[in-house]
């Protein structure tokens, strides 16, 4: 018998696949729409929330269209934000303030909050739960299924119990085939069925290659007297150089917590530089420095973020299914923010889907109306007036490319007419590591820096260590033969857990994968210089279990 044919299937009207904003949101208003339904929301953490983090200051635009009433619904929503303070880090101790009427205007804050997005949808699932939403936690959809005509026809869940070696153990439990009329795509940055989908319907073939950021976070507990709840901070500038995108957040949230990260653009060209390194200087900086001594760190993580915006986004339709959220690269670059748009986009995808339903559609359509909802809604218009954001950075370097956003956004309202595009996949922007400074990174002082190993405990990952792993390599040879010869094998710097290191073993030198150690981040798929790596999911459950983050 085959292992296909050991699968138990389950058919329902609509399959989602991720439980983030954008998934909650499309099974959410179709049980809104139809209480008849039957939706199914699978994902691959071992409860909603465990892999979910953002900064996050939510705009509760989206929020107010799927639920208005979410207030006296008790929605973790409570901490509005009190102001921005912007600084333009110079060096180690030197900064520059940004007066709130030259940042770009979307970049305001006022009538948003601070908020857990992990929370958020913890509680997003309690509301679709009570819809009759069937939401499965700790299933990780693995493989997109077919019918005999190529259309998607729903998702199989991976098997559990598979050894190292790829034999069943005695706990050997095949996947589940998941089933529908329409598949819905919401598993967040890179999605490794989105990517599919992607190439197998040539859903990118008109738009700019995804371009991403590595969002490194932790939450920390700080000393009341130095807690300002509701207060935003944003850095740009120092210790990233002029040609590096990215910045730094610290956001107060409730409770004398606050809630700190650095994003590090993709695209960067050292492959010296150490994301994580580089979030743990930024901590130094007196700027943040004063809010977190005398405090305790309690949770650390990390995250891919798409920052294409327009350019970038893939045909949002194809046979059996629709893109939403973040995994379709929705993020509002401009704005730092994607929350509020993966909610809308999720609920135009079921608007979309349930016209469809119930006009007796058995999923044979091409639903390209979700296209033109979107074309007409306020996500659109958001990302086009943020168009040029991204390109600007890449083009000018932090600098420039603010004060061209500036001019962009508070001049001429996004209305400029031109359109940037950036062509160049962020895979290929490394300099050869003979052509790049190496930098110096100091010791952890254990204290306001802390080592890698000791942030992911942090981070509460596991992986049952007897699997297969799920970081593949297309081919063996080239981490050591290519990548470490040209770019000191980047891979040892670009991923935040210590997932790889180059180590001597035999007499020679070896690339090791420390599976175990994933945060799940993406990164390594994204910024392989060669594309060598593939992200898939491990068994269900397995990875972060970020609390509030």
């Amino acid at each position: 018998m085959t292992e296909e044919h050991e699968r138990e299937s389950m058919e329902f009207d609509v399959v989602v696949v991720g439980g983030g904003p954008a998934g909650l949101a499309a099974a959410i208003r179709l049980m809104q729409l139809d209480g008849n339904l039957s939706v199914v929301v699978v994902e691959k953490g071992s409860e909603i929330g465990a892999h979910i983090l953002s900064g996050n200051v939510f705009e509760p635009t989206g929020l107010d269209e799927l639920i208005p009433d979410w207030r006296e619904k008790g929605a973790p929503v409570k901490t509005a934000c009190a102001g921005d303070r912007v600084h333009y880090l110079t060096g180690e101790t030197g900064a520059v303030p940004v007066p709130g009427p030259f940042l770009p205007r979307p970049m305001h804050n006022r009538g948003n909050y601070i908020i857990s997005l992990g929370a958020l949808c913890q509680w997003l699932a309690a509301q679709g739960e009570a819809l009759g939403v069937n939401v499965f936690p700790g299933f990780a959809a693995s493989e997109v299924l077919y019918d005999d005509e190529g259309r998607v026809k729903g998702v199989a869940t991976s098997d559990m119990g598979v050894a190292r070696d790829g034999t069943r153990k005695d706990s050997y439990t095949p996947g589940y085939e998941l089933l529908g009329k329409y598949t819905i795509f919401a598993e967040g940055v890179r999605g490794n069925l989105s990517e599919e989908v992607m190439r197998r319907f040539d859903l990118r073939r008109n738009a700019d290659p995804q371009h991403y950021g590595i969002g490194i976070k932790e939450v920390w507990e700080i000393d009341p007297g130095r807690h300002e709840e509701g207060l935003v901070v944003h850095t740009t500038g120092w210790p990233l150089d002029s040609r590096t995108e990215g910045g730094g957040f610290l956001y107060h949230a409730a409770n004398n917590k606050v809630y700190l990260g650095l994003i590090i653009a993709l695209n960067y060209r050292n492959p010296h530089l150490s994301t994580f390194d580089e979030f743990q200087r930024w901590k130094t900086h007196p700027k943040i420095r004063c809010y977190l001594e005398g405090g305790k760190r309690v949770a650390y993580g990390a995250r891919a973020v798409n920052k294409g915006g327009l350019q970038s986004l893939p045909k949002l339709a194809f046979p059996g299914g629709l893109l939403t959220g973040c995994g379709a690269g929705f993020l509002n670059g401009v704005k730092i923010k994607g929350a509020h748009t993966a909610i809308k986009t999720g609920m135009l995808a079921a608007e979309s889907i349930h016209k469809a339903v119930s006009s007796g559609d058995e999923g044979q359509s091409e639903l390209g109306d979700f296209e033109d909802s979107v074309r007409a809604s306020w996500v659109y218009r958001e990302l086009y007036r943020g168009r040029n954001f991204g390109p600007a950075l890449h083009k000018f370097g932090s600098f420039w490319g603010a004060a061209f956003t500036f001019l962009d956004q508070n001049v001429f309202f996004g209305k400029l007419p031109f359109t940037w595009r950036n062509p160049e996949p962020d895979h290929e922007s490394l300099l050869k590591a003979s052509e790049a400074k190496p930098i110096d990174y100091p010791k952890p002082d254990g204290v306001i820096t802390f080592d890698l190993l000791s942030s992911v405990f942090l981070s509460s990952t596991n992986h049952e260590e007897d699997q297969p792993s799920h970081l593949k390599l297309k081919d063996a040879s080239i981490p050591v033969a290519h990548n470490l010869p040209e770019f000191d094998e980047p891979a040892q710097r670009y991923c935040p857990a210590g997932v790889y290191e180059v180590v001597e073993e035999g007499g020679g030198q070896v690339f090791r994968i420390n599976a175990t150690n994933c945060v799940h981040c993406k990164t390594c798929d994204i910024k392989d210089p060669k594309q060598n790596i593939v992200w898939t999911v491990p068994e269900g459950g397995g990875g972060p279990n970020y609390a509030n983050m």
